[in-house]
């Protein structure tokens, strides 16, 4: 991965509290032109260092009331990649990740309600060729969500 300096930080720190702030704002805090600002977060898209924006969609308003973490274990790891290209297929997969511990792969995902959830388990999931075992924790209350710190080293 690229070297960031502390101006990217900079800029980073201000776009991770509020990437709906206009550039010319971004300038005028770190005293640097709109065209730079345009072109450092660019070279940032184009390294893979800021790897998205948009808007984040309350679940709930869409009718998903059950948010779910499941573990999953495969019969062989190298299984991964194949269960992965099946988990996409199935739009109330949110995340997914490759783990140590006790499962082989962590999921998250969206239910309307329990008993959607009950069919995306025993109807989807562990119909997947692989998977030998999941186990599911249902989230109550999601109380912190937020990026990464950004800082700047000292000059």
């Amino acid at each position: 991965m690229e070297k960031i300096d502390n101006l990217d930080k900079k800029i980073l720190s201000i776009l991770s509290k509020n990437a709906r702030i206009p550039f010319k704002d971004v300038a005028a805090e770190c005293n640097v032109s709109r065209a730079a600002i345009h072109q450092r977060v660019q070279h940032l898209i184009d390294g893979d260092i800021i790897t998205g924006s948009g808007f984040d969609v309350n679940p709930k308003s869409l009718g998903y009331s059950t948010c779910t973490y499941v573990g999953i274990t495969l019969e062989k790891g190298n299984m991964y990649k194949n269960v992965v290209e099946r988990l996409e297929l199935i739009p109330e997969v949110v995340e997914c990740h490759f783990t140590t511990g006790p499962y082989t792969m962590l999921v998250k995902l969206y239910a309307r309600d329990n008993e959607q959830l009950m069919e995306l388990l025993n109807g989807q999931l562990q119909d997947i060729p692989g998977v030998v075992a999941t186990e599911t924790l249902i989230s109550l209350e999601q109380s912190i969500k937020r990026e990464i710190p950004v800082t700047l080293e000292e000059e």
